[in-house]
């Protein structure tokens, strides 16, 4: 019975198998007609071997650029200094003039009524005679609501002991974020989980200070060389697609941001020649502008039609700098996306199909019928990362849980991706021909989706995850 059960799970397992190989793309810069950002090399898509490094391997290897340099990782880095047990609740930017302190944010974001929190303000540790003093110091908010559920008054201040204790605890803070971060805290929560922020409160400020005048420094360097003939193409190519990011959102229609992303991106693109600049790289950055944007302007305040003029130039040079560092790094770990070939993104695609046959072997045959392959849809979800089918109110909670998964952007996305066809499984059957199955795949109705929606994907995503976990060689590309 058992050696049934065995064979049959393997056949279940072998179901759907597919070595042939995937179409990639060579050039660094799409052209301006392909929206969709498809490859368009005919050859590239017959399977045609290009000329350079055979594997990818060989080609990291003779290119020597960003990606291979060693910054200072924090995203696993925990200090052993000692408690401090004199050092306020603090929040990390000293430029924000309105909250100067966690305390503060805690407070504006939560309560209209008195709330206590214990904080640990002094203890005397030389004579073991006097007991540890706890002051309990009630703070006052001048938000104007009155019922706040207790769960996200209990949330707030969980994320505001680990945000402000000498060493935050990044597994206990991913536990935490996974379910969504509270707004007034979720710039400092990014930074660390990104590895940007140390967890020790006490370098934090340096840390912040130092990239920031690196940044400065790069600028300085780089930009200069944009109108050089060998940078020239990249330059215009960047030009054309910032103004193309959200165009229902108004703040990225102001010039003075357009100006911050064509630095981050142009700097970028000089820094790692291994993959240059590629079209859905920009849209990455919105998400880390619009959060840190956030930080610096009053809770009420709807960011994504903020006046940009409204902010100091130091501030708007801050909000850039941290916007870079923070994109460079969630791109460490998809580099292979937007190298030469693509690899990552024919890997991940793959994934999504080999996940369909065994999730909705119907949806699967119908897609095959009529002619539709997933790269004609799933690449735009892999390259812009879902960028054009959630509102920016909804890709930012949804990186609320990428960035707790360890691999959020690289693995958790696929079953993101997946969780996503199944929701919209019998519209897709719907369509009665090709261009009908596109139109439905590439108009998702979410336009009007909050981040209960987005949870609820979220959840489904994660029970997949969790199906696979024991199985990952299912997913992966079979070696010819």
């Amino acid at each position: 019975m058992a050696a049934g059960s065995d064979s049959a799970r393997k056949a279940f397992w072998k179901r759907g198998s597919n070595n042939a190989k995937l179409p990639g793309r060579p050039q660094q810069v799409y052209g301006n007609n392909n929206k969709d950002h498809v490859p368009t090399d005919p050859t590239v898509v017959a399977g045609t071997p290009t000329k350079g490094p055979k594997t990818f391997e060989e080609f990291e290897k003779e290119t020597d650029d960003a990606w291979d340099d060693k910054e200072e990782d924090f995203s696993e880095q925990l200090s052993s200094s000692p408690f401090d047990t004199e050092r306020p609740l603090s929040d990390h930017p000293a430029e924000r003039t309105p909250r100067t302190s966690l305390k503060a944010t805690v407070a504006e974001e939560i309560i209209t009524t008195p709330v206590v929190l214990e904080t640990q303000r002094s203890r005397t540790l030389s004579n073991p005679n006097i007991e540890r003093k706890i002051v309990k110091e009630q703070l006052l908010c001048p938000v104007d609501f009155l019922d706040v559920p207790d769960r996200e008054t209990t949330r707030l201040q969980k994320f505001g002991k680990l945000l402000a204790g000498p060493n935050t605890d990044l597994d206990e803070l991913r536990k935490l974020s996974w379910s969504g971060v509270p707004p007034s805290v979720r710039a400092t929560t990014w930074q660390l989980l990104c590895g940007y922020l140390p967890p020790n409160i006490d370098w934090r400020e340096e840390t912040l200070q130092r990239k920031r005048q690196e940044y400065r420094n790069f600028i300085e360097r780089y930009y200069p060389m944009r109108n050089d003939l060998l940078h020239k193409d990249t330059f215009q190519q960047i030009q054309k697609d910032v103004p193309r990011m959200h165009r229902d959102v108004a703040l990225f229609q102001q010039q003075q941001v357009q100006e911050c992303f064509e630095r981050i991106l142009f700097i970028w693109s000089m820094r790692h020649p291994a993959s240059g600049y590629v079209q859905g790289i920009n849209d990455l950055v919105t998400p880390f502008f619009v959060v840190f944007l956030s930080y610096h302007i009053s809770g009420g305040t709807n960011p994504e039609t903020f006046d940009i003029l409204r902010l100091s130039e130091d501030t708007l040079r801050s909000i850039e700098a941290d916007s870079f560092w923070c994109m460079q790094r969630l791109l460490e770990g998809i580099q292979d996306n937007y190298t030469l070939a693509q690899p990552g993104i024919q890997s991940k695609i793959h994934q999504l199909r080999e996940l369909m046959k065994r999730l909705d072997a119907s949806l699967d045959a119908h897609l095959t019928q009529n002619a539709v392959e997933y790269i004609h849809f799933a690449f735009r979800w892999m390259n812009n990362l879902l960028m054009r089918e959630f509102t920016l109110k909804c890709i930012v909670r949804l990186w609320d849980s990428y960035l707790s998964e360890r691999d959020g952007f690289a693995k958790f996305h696929v079953f993101v991706c997946a969780a996503l066809v199944q929701r919209f499984s019998d519209l897709i059957k719907a369509g009665k021909d090709f261009q009908e199955i596109m139109l439905h795949l590439q108009n998702l109705p979410t336009s009007n989706w909050t981040d209960s929606e987005v949870e609820l994907l979220l959840a489904e995503a994660y029970k997949l995850s969790f199906m696979f976990a024991d199985a990952p060689g299912h997913l992966s590309i079979a070696k010819s």
